[in-house]
């Protein structure tokens, strides 16, 4: 016979799954397997375990949950709703639906609760690398041995199609490398794609490649064993020299007689005599839509107490901090609201024009170097090309498992999982993010950059060795499609500057540029500076494209141009 506290916790399971269930048999649409085996990880971690205020989800040092398998919206969406964020039920109803504020795969910015955009597989998995660096950077900098301001951990949820993308192989290995221990995936290891069973693409020892990549390994066999769910939930957070991933026996679309197990429970409805049947099987009234009994209610409720709590005794330790660290406290706030002040502009180099031509990705290096010391929110680094791409802060140290406190970033040949990690770092906000690469590699990132625009995000793009001028390397490096293609992502702002004053100017408008991401297309070769005495001010870039040089009688033609190609047109 099952104990009260055993009762409310069935109880409160089951109701995120039919959560689950009604919503995409509603919508006609969506994913229902997912959530309905996955509800007591979402569950326990809401209801137990993570530290958060659903009147408050922007509290800084609230714990995060990355649903990686976006496809899984309605555990999520059920999740928030229950412990009380601001996701009506009418808007789980409206699952799926233009305008609403659930749409079928998690959106940053849309949904109340939601910490990044997810869908891509591996995307969120490797985003929480990057809040998890962003975290680990601002703690070393502003935790005190007896006040730990930031001091949280972000939780997940990853599927077998996460681990199979390769951007889940950069991610982990970097995350095992640094040792970032605040992070905490769950695998829902349900055996089952799209196509059928994973054994027809997928027979790697998971849990042995991740023990390869520095992680804390556990095994749960039964996901329903809310026991042994807690038992390596604790391990986990108790391990904190390594992530840690807990490979946890799943069931997609649990309790379903027809349809439990099989690929048919993965991407669209159950189908209404399957709900009925689904609802019997698990005790539940066949004839109810969205039902939320009142004990559930009432037992959610203490989330939402437990989690003002939490903020209240913070807020009381941060009033602490701005006592006894005002200086600290004083630019922690600032770097949070992404306020840093003007004193860095007054630092920006500007090139005469002597004669010598110069790299704009040479000055851009320059620019770095100068602005670095004035934002200590500027953090960034290359996917191991610093000597080439001039992204490395000279002044400051690397970031590194033994040394948080770096500012410059390693992030090896994984271009795709720094794009990534750098989406990551700028949800997390308190820092300004940037990557550096060869332009040619921009194909890698695309998917990441993509997703920075639907976010609203500003990463920073440092593309060098622009177009066939990069030289020998040959038409594999050589860049010739790849800004049309950039170009073409919405909102992504692409800036080709003419010479190195431009490029001062590039770097200014994306430092203080908000809502979208900003690539700088950067050349190998050396570049004329252009004489601003005959031609106009290289500052009109920061309006966009600008008349270089104008006629001074009505023109026949009118030549426009970009980056290396200015000074050719002059």
């Amino acid at each position: 016979m099952l104990s009260t506290s055993d009762k409310i916790d069935q109880l409160s399971i089951n109701t995120i799954r039919f959560l689950a269930v009604d919503a995409v048999q509603k919508a006609n649409s969506g994913h229902p397997g997912m959530p309905m085996g996955c509800a007591p990880i979402a569950y326990l971690l809401y209801s137990k375990y993570m530290k958060h205020n659903p009147a408050n989800p922007k509290w800084i040092n609230r714990d995060r949950f990355i649903l990686s398998a976006g496809h899984g919206s309605m555990l999520l969406y059920s999740s928030l709703h229950l412990c009380g964020y601001n996701v009506p039920l009418d808007q789980l109803k409206q699952f799926r639906q233009w305008g609403s504020i659930t749409p079928g795969h998690p959106e940053y910015h849309k949904t109340p609760g939601v910490e990044t955009t997810t869908g891509p597989l591996g995307q969120g998995f490797t985003n929480a690398v990057g809040m998890a660096i962003a975290q680990e950077y601002l703690a070393s900098k502003f935790n005190k041995e007896d006040i730990k301001i930031l001091d949280h951990y972000i939780y997940g949820i990853c599927s077998d199609g996460d681990l199979m993308e390769g951007i889940s192989h950069e991610a982990a290995s970097l995350a095992g490398h640094l040792k970032l221990g605040k992070i905490v995936f769950f695998y829902d290891n349900n055996g089952i794609t799209i196509d059928g069973s994973t054994s027809l693409a997928f027979s790697e020892d998971v849990g042995k490649r991740f023990e390869a990549y520095n992680w804390h390994v556990q095994h749960v066999n039964d996901v329903n064993d809310l026991s042994e769910l807690e038992t390596a939930l604790k391990n986990a957070k108790g391990t904190i020299d390594r992530p840690s991933i807990i490979i946890t026996k799943t069931h997609i679309g649990y309790g379903s007689p027809n349809k439990q197990d099989t690929a048919a429970a993965h991407g669209s409805p159950l189908g209404e005599e399957e709900v009925k049947l689904t609802k019997k099987n698990l005790g539940w009234p066949e004839d109810s839509s969205f039902l939320i009994p009142p004990e559930v209610n009432e037992h959610f409720g203490k989330v939402k107490i437990k989690g003002e709590e939490e903020e209240n005794k913070w807020n009381e330790l941060l009033v602490k901090y701005e006592k006894n660290y005002p200086e600290d406290a004083k630019l922690f706030k600032a770097l949070m609201k992404g306020e840093f002040g003007d004193e860095w502009k007054t630092k920006l180099p500007h090139f005469k024009n002597e004669g010598k031509k110069l790299a704009t990705r040479a000055a851009s290096g320059k620019v770095l170097n100068a602005i670095a010391p004035y934002l200590p929110s500027l953090i960034g680094g290359s996917a191991d090309l610093h000597p080439s791409d001039n992204t490395y802060l000279k002044e400051f140290q690397d970031f590194e498992a033994n040394n948080r406190n770096g500012r410059n970033f390693h992030f090896g040949i994984r271009e795709h999982g720094m794009a990534s990690i750098l989406n990551g770092m700028a949800i997390y906000g308190g820092v300004i993010p940037y990557g550096g690469t060869f332009f040619i590699f921009s194909d890698y990132l695309r998917p990441a950059i993509r997703l920075a625009s639907l976010s609203g995000i500003k990463p920073i793009y440092v593309f060098t060795h622009d177009s066939i001028g990069l030289g020998e390397d040959g038409p594999t490096h050589q860049p010739v499609e790849q800004l049309a293609s950039l170009r073409a992502i919405p909102k992504a702002i692409v800036i080709r500057p003419a010479d190195a004053n431009e490029t001062v100017y590039a770097w200014q408008f994306a430092i203080e540029h908000q809502g979208s991401p900003v690539a700088l297309i950067l050349t190998r070769q050396g570049l004329e500076i252009i004489d601003r005495e005959k031609y106009s001010s290289a500052e009109n870039l920061l309006k966009g494209a600008y008349t270089l040089k104008d006629s001074t009688e009505p023109p026949e033609l009118i030549l426009m141009a970009s980056g290396s190609e200015v000074g050719i047109t002059l």
